[in-house]
């Protein structure tokens, strides 16, 4: 639960740098990685959980500047970590630099819903949560190597212990 602007920062710091390895980790071959052939690609996915700042976050009213939600996804892997770092910390500067811990309380329309906009960034972590997971999974696929974000992944596991639990 997000109680004061710290509380969402110190969440926001973990969750952008478990994100950040795994976009480090995509290579550009595995951006077009599907589950099946209607699904989403791997880039859509993660390109998806970078313009999601912008269109989430800025119906709260904050003024920063991030990749606009309707920008065209970049081809390369490099070019999708370094817009989401970019959006990330300009979003995190301008919750400094503008919020209060007041500001969580505040209702926004979002979706036809009113929310708080401490339920805005509960559930931009959410979201991109969700997300991740998804894009784990067709990595695998892919032939990468996942990184740990709670905890070692099975291959951290191994060259850390030897075996990996069942």
């Amino acid at each position: 639960m997000i109680r004061t602007v710290e509380d969402f920062l110190i969440n926001w710091k973990h969750e952008a740098e478990s994100t950040l390895k795994i976009f480090h980790t995509l290579t550009d071959e595995s951006l077009h990685q599907k589950v099946y052939e209607e699904g989403r690609t791997l880039g859509t996915l993660a390109w998806h959980i970078v313009v999601t700042i912008d269109e989430m976050v800025g119906k709260t009213g904050l003024q920063f500047k991030a990749t606009p939600h309707d920008a065209p996804k970049p081809i390369t892997a490099k070019e999708l970590a370094v817009a989401y770092r970019e959006s990330s910390d300009a979003m995190v500067q301008a919750i400094k630099e503008q919020w209060s811990d007041e500001t969580l309380l505040e209702e926004k329309d979002m979706y036809g819903q009113t929310w708080t906009v401490a339920t805005i960034l509960q559930v931009l972590i959410s979201h991109q949560t969700h997300h991740r997971g998804q894009i784990t999974v067709l990595m695998r696929q892919a032939g990468l190597v996942v990184p740990g974000m709670y905890g070692p992944s099975k291959e951290e596991w191994l060259a850390f212990s030897g075996e990996a639990p069942e």
